[in-house]
């Protein structure tokens, strides 16, 4: 804690050596360029406690069973800037619906392919659950190769 004093004093003092440097040469300094300068300095303090005034205080403070909590107020918003915080969420929500509804009509297309394919086939559905099919798709392929 110390070594952050002495830091800090140290700090200080350098601030104070510049400004009384500064304020030393301001004097040699024509009339018209210590007026802009002084115009200047009065403009950039007040845009500095601009944002010091715009600190939200809280309005009042209760406490329930032991617990104390702070009230702000209101923070400006209506009904219109709430309901367009949630319009992300909202495009969100439709997104993932819209991307699960083209999921599933993609799925039932295939599986409306593969019908199809079954039923006008030669074979009758029933060869296609036979665990010997996948033998029999593969000797009259060996056969027609030898010929």
């Amino acid at each position: 804690m110390t070594t952050r004093q002495n830091h800090q004093n140290s700090q200080d003092q350098f601030g104070l050596r510049v400004a009384a440097r500064l304020n030393s040469s301001a004097l040699d300094l024509p009339h018209d360029i210590s007026e802009r300068l002084r115009a200047a300095r009065t403009r950039a303090v007040a845009a500095r406690l601009v944002p010091q005034t715009r600190l939200q205080t809280n309005t009042g403070v209760s406490v329930q069973n032991g617990v104390g909590m702070l009230h702000f107020g209101d923070e400006g918003l209506n009904l219109w800037s709430r309901l367009a915080a949630f319009l992300p969420l909202i495009a969100l929500v439709a997104g993932l619906a819209l991307i699960q509804n083209i999921m599933d009509d993609d799925r039932a297309n295939e599986l409306a392919e593969v019908d199809s394919a079954l039923l006008i086939d030669d074979l009758p559905p029933a060869a296609y659950a036979d665990p010997g099919f996948l033998q029999f798709l593969k000797t009259p392929a060996a056969s027609e190769h030898q010929n």
